[in-house]
């Protein structure tokens, strides 16, 4: 699975342009594993019956995907491109790469409050924090009324910050997983 936001423990690559922030917000929403991840969750929200009145069967899945698709998308474009331009931080995940378990977990969860900025000093993350707020604030626009609560809007907040805490997680350790799966030499993502 492709991880465009990925940098290698122990790297320190300039800050992105504008140009590439655009360019990783791109592959993180239109990848193949975009649309493969936002089924599986779209699946799920049905089988929870998280929003009864977007209906049943396909046609009711196909307005779960749609909806699940445009949250990654503008998510995505919010958290890792317009956000991080203007409050110049680098949205990119910075692996720990060593350590143990429990410590890089906690590192790998605290991205998401925490982030380098420009110049390479942890700033508070602006950009996931408010970027997330915003694309749930958008949400409102095209889910059913029902779901347009303020407590609504705030699981779905919760589960996107969340979401992305586990994804940094996942980002973390995957190096480690795949040596023991694929009897690979330990090796981090490049930096994009």
């Amino acid at each position: 699975m492709p991880n465009y936001r990925a940098v290698s423990a122990g790297a320190i690559p300039p800050p992105p342009t504008p140009r590439e922030a655009f360019k990783i917000a791109t592959q993180n929403s239109f990848d193949y594993s975009s649309f493969i991840f936002v089924g599986v969750t779209s699946l799920m929200a049905k089988a929870s019956n998280a929003h009864p009145r977007l209906g049943n069967g396909i046609e009711g899945y196909g307005r779960y995907y749609w909806r699940g698709f445009l949250d990654k998308a503008d998510g995505n474009y919010l958290v890792i491109f317009a956000l991080p331009t203007i409050f110049h931080e680098d949205e990119r995940y910075y692996a720990k790469g060593e350590g143990g378990v429990v410590k890089r977990a906690i590192y790998a969860a605290s991205r998401i409050l925490i982030t380098p900025d420009y110049h390479g000093h942890n700033t508070f993350n602006a950009s996931e924090v408010l970027g997330r707020g915003m694309a749930q604030g958008i949400s409102a626009a095209y889910y059913p009324s029902q779901d347009r609560t303020a407590g609504a809007l705030a699981v779905k907040y919760g589960y996107s910050m969340g979401r992305d805490a586990l994804t940094n997680v996942f980002r973390e350790f995957w190096p480690d997983i795949s040596a023991r799966l694929f009897h690979r030499h330990r090796s981090r993502p490049d930096a994009n």
